[in-house]
């Protein structure tokens, strides 16, 4: 008599658990893969698609081509709900239920403002391709609006733009922002200049790019000042409404601010019951498992990790496809009867870039900057992108920009609403 295959349930087709899902092709389970979402995001050059450098389909790849030659995957496009541990079953939002053997929650992280989610109307943050699309109307309309202004000082403020936290997202959307005012747009309208356009990073701490060396982050700095950002470190924000925001007591007009500056876990977690941190992250046992639900596993932004030295795994993408491929591993040995071992992280170092032939490179201690640090970017990101035709897509389109200062995907699309376009103040 045959006998069913264990069932594997996997929610988020991130880095976490796509990896996870791919590392088991050959294992007799049998898998289903729930993502809200039908495609896998290449986070990190979402930035790209924000500043209209790159179109959603150059960093994304559906979910079901990826894993077509996989027989014992089933993909599903469905939000869940919240998980039942005790009846090992995971609940979506169409009230259907999903029994399941063992779950791997890999759902992510979403933006976090500190106890200031009124901002979020105000200040968009950069985490899935709608985000990245939303934000990018958002800023090619700023210039748009400036145009159509007669009075200076409203002017002013649609070309003024403030980028809040200095991490690499941050680093990356201000740099790409002030290429785009400088040269991409120029000539292109009649009653601003572009290039007036203030372009302001905002950083709580003393200094960017926190996790790479201090010699680093001076570089990043004045890299960004050569391409016309205004770096503020030491600025935390303290309010943030249609008009602008006001740091250390000083209210900015800045008609478009981004928000860059810190994550939280995916809510899902609230769902097990079990011990989060601050960031709202589960703290997993040393094989990634939930402590006191041997069948629960949780790997990418999801999980909190130390590592050996006693600081914390980063939620970056290396870290996420390292944790999916070790929650393969602990899977396979469980049902071979083996003790998987403790999950161990391998830091392979720190990239962001700043602009054109401009980037940091942080790896096991060599530190390089400027143009080699940004062709070691360019590489490393071309060679992780899934897919022939994502890669090709992304050098051509880099290839073009780098010549032309063009940014091929400077489409507006919707219509701005009125309220939007005149601001809280101006709607009548």
């Amino acid at each position: 008599m045959a006998t069913t295959p264990h069932r594997i349930v996997i929610v988020g087709g991130g880095f976490a658990g796509l990896w996870a899902t791919r590392a088991l092709r050959n294992a007799p389970v049998s898998i289903l893969l729930i993502d809200r979402a039908n495609h896998h995001l290449f986070q990190p050059l979402l930035y790209q698609v924000a500043t209209a450098g790159l179109s959603a389909p150059d960093i994304a790849a559906p979910l079901r081509h990826i894993l077509r030659r996989q027989d014992n995957v089933e993909v599903r496009l469905a939000h869940v709900q919240h998980i039942e541990p005790e009846a090992r079953r995971v609940v979506l939002d169409d009230g259907c239920d999903v029994a399941y053997d063992t779950l791997l929650l890999a759902s992510g992280a979403t933006h976090a403002y500190f106890g200031h989610d009124d901002w979020a109307p105000f200040a968009p943050g950069l985490k899935t391709l709608e985000d990245a699309l939303l934000l990018r109307r958002r800023l090619l309309l700023a210039f748009e609006h400036a145009e159509a202004q007669s009075d200076p000082a409203a002017q002013q403020a649609w070309l003024s733009f403030a980028i809040v936290g200095g991490g690499p997202t941050g680093v990356e959307l201000a740099g790409t922002l002030a290429e785009i005012a400088r040269h991409t747009l120029k000539r292109e309208f009649r009653n601003i200049d572009p290039a007036t356009a203030r372009v302001r990073l905002l950083e709580a701490g003393p200094r960017i790019l926190s996790a790479f060396p201090e010699s680093l982050s001076r570089k990043a700095h004045r890299q960004l000042e050569r391409l016309g950002v205004e770096v503020v470190a030491g600025a935390p924000v303290e309010a943030i409404d249609a008009q602008g925001y006001r740091s250390n007591g000083t209210f900015v007009p800045a008609r478009t601010v981004v928000w860059a500056a810190g994550v939280a876990a995916s809510p899902l977690a609230r769902s097990l019951g079990v011990e989060l941190d601050r960031a709202g992250r589960v703290r997993v046992a040393p094989d990634l498992s939930v402590p006191g639900h041997p069948d629960i596993l949780v790997a990418g932004d999801l999980a909190a990790v130390t590592q050996a030295d006693g600081k914390p795994v980063p939620g970056v993408a290396p870290a996420a496809k390292q944790m999916g491929t070790h929650v393969a591993r602990t899977i396979r040995d469980r049902l071979a009867g083996r003790a998987p071992p403790a999950f161990r992280y391998r830091d392979y170092g720190n990239l962001a870039t700043i602009g054109r032939m401009a980037a940091v490179v942080d790896v096991h201690g060599f530190a390089l900057s400027g143009l080699f640090a940004w062709w070691f970017w360019l590489t490393a990101h071309i060679f992780f992108l899934i897919g022939f035709r994502n890669r090709l897509a992304v050098l051509l389109n880099w290839a073009v920009a780098y010549w032309s200062y063009q940014r091929a995907a400077r489409i507006i699309f919707g219509r701005a609403p009125r309220a939007e376009a005149r601001g809280p103040s101006e709607a009548g």
